[in-house]
């Protein structure tokens, strides 16, 4: 049974970093791509970052390039997303999901872990 496990998501102030985990398990994720996506109050889910698991591909939203920084370790079948300069606007709950195909579109990912809270206070 495949699960994708998120941690690392608190409250921090605007300007502060942090970083988010996503621990696999259930089959071998080599030629998926993992990715990270978020949700806020009211609003659709969106992409944020993507990386290839067995490549150095990753892949960024216009509105976290520079900041953000994905990254995985294949030793420990985790994914890790850096967080710096956040803002406000970044609040939202962080999904780990993770698809074989090459899209990058929420509704094609195969698999979803339930998500971490992250909240930038002003």
């Amino acid at each position: 049974q495949v699960q994708l496990v998120e941690s690392g998501g608190r409250l921090v102030q605007a300007g502060g970093s942090l970083r988010l985990s996503c621990a696999a398990s259930g089959r071998t994720f080599s030629g998926y791509v993992m990715g990270w996506f978020r949700q806020a109050p009211g609003k659709e889910r969106e992409f944020v970052a993507a990386i290839r698991w067995s490549g150095v591909s990753t892949y960024y939203a216009d509105s976290v390039k520079g900041r953000f920084t994905i990254s995985r370790d294949n030793a420990k079948n985790t994914v890790y997303l850096q967080m710096n300069s956040l803002k406000p606007e970044d609040t939202a709950v962080y999904y780990c999901a993770a698809t074989y195909g090459s899209s990058l579109k929420s509704g094609d990912m195969n698999y979803w872990g339930k998500g971490t809270l992250v909240t930038v206070s002003s």
